[in-house]
């Protein structure tokens, strides 16, 4: 299979979908692998490297589109690359439809085949390749929040894990999985007073179980998150429903509860968010204020630390890469109901029922199409 990996052009995203490591392994299997020229730089991974890898470099992304068979990627194509996507194309990256009907309506055009990193989901309902973003993002939020809480930054002038004779931050967390693991572990760590809050009891349970002394967890509900609020310096919202819209936890009227130059991180914004204020924003205009609380809502994270991310994706991607590239999509998809479950688009029809009730699409059945 001809596989091509472009450049990232979206806003500040510095990450590469490929490794060189990643490129050798599909080249050893006898595909031929594409890089654009330039595409590793941001990661630390340069041409050279990949061509001592195996693969070829290719000066532009019209050329790599042009060429492959399937598109690796990082994060889903923007507006300069809808059109330079083929009909029967395979394109695997991110893609969270169900919170943008533009670029899911382009993809409907294109009749390529979308499959989703999001949305691939083992039997035990894990997400093999959200997690190692949700593990950088998670940990991520806290070190971002300690940042915009500094007065400079127009937050409440308070150090996370305060002093000897100085009470620490408080900080909320919403969602108990991936990304709310790791925020509470980061924030624990720096001597924060933390609180979890899932709807999940089990969850709750076990995080309670393994979780330091400084980390309580609540039950969440509307109720519960309005009494907390008030005390919170930083929360973190970790909310998700694969290949759904986050629900919004926090509402515009909850702002005024909150404490001037507290802070919002809201990591479900690719999502559509799970904080009703918050707006996709970029690592070059990260933050906005309402109400006097500082809102950070930057949709690609990870992307402010591209060799950690880079190498964590590529560690996951991998393996279903290469079923994809020596199975071709449709057999590697009946063999594997977990990268079934990752088709979200094929041919121009939505095949993800989350996706199509976002934007009350028709839904069509995947297994009509790998049959």
């Amino acid at each position: 299979m001809i596989i091509g990996v472009p450049k990232e052009i979206k806003n500040n995203e510095n990450r590469v979908a490929l490794t060189p490591a990643g490129a050798k392994e599909l080249a050893k299997h006898g595909h031929e692998v594409y890089i654009m020229k330039s595409a590793g730089e941001g990661s630390g991974f340069h041409d050279d490297d990949y061509v001592r890898a195996g693969a070829k470099i290719l000066p532009t992304i019209e050329d790599v589109y042009g060429i492959a068979d399937m598109i690796i990627k990082v994060k889903e194509p923007i507006e300069p690359e809808y059109d330079l996507i083929k009909e029967n194309q395979l394109l695997f990256t991110y893609f969270h439809f169900a919170s943008y009907k533009p670029l899911t309506e382009a993809m409907i055009r294109t009749k390529a085949v979308c499959l989703a990193y999001e949305t691939v989901e083992k039997a035990d309902r894990s997400l093999p390749l959200l997690i190692p973003m949700s593990e950088v993002a998670g940990r991520m939020a806290v070190q971002e929040g300690a940042k915009y809480l500094e007065k400079p930054m127009k937050g409440r002038g308070i150090l996370l894990g305060g002093v000897p004779g100085v009470n620490p931050a408080k900080v909320l967390i919403l969602g108990g999985g991936i990304v709310g693991t790791q925020a509470a572990k980061m924030a624990a760590g720096l001597g924060a007073d933390v609180t979890i809050v899932d709807i999940n009891l089990q969850r709750l349970r076990y995080l309670s179980d393994i979780m330091p002394a400084n980390v309580s967890t609540l039950m969440s509900n509307e109720y519960n998150i309005r009494e907390l609020l008030p005390q919170q310096d930083l929360i973190i919202g970790a909310v998700l429903i694969p290949g759904a819209k986050a629900p919004h936890l926090i509402t515009r009227d909850m702002l005024s509860i909150m404490k001037p130059g507290a802070v919002l991180i809201d990591v479900a914004v690719d999502q559509g968010g799970c904080i009703e204020t918050c707006k996709p924003t970029t690592h070059q205009n990260p933050t906005f204020i309402i109400d006097g609380v500082i809102h950070y809502c930057v949709a690609n994270m990870p992307g402010a630390v591209p060799y950690t991310s880079t190498v964590a994706l590529t560690n996951a991607t991998l393996p279903y890469a290469l079923e994809l590239a020596n199975k071709g999509w449709k057999e590697a998809c009946r063999k594997h109901k977990e990268l079934a479950l990752g088709l979200n688009i094929i041919n121009g029809n939505v095949v993800y029922k989350a996706v199509a009730d976002a934007f009350g699409l028709p839904h069509e059945d995947v297994e009509n199409f790998i049959k």
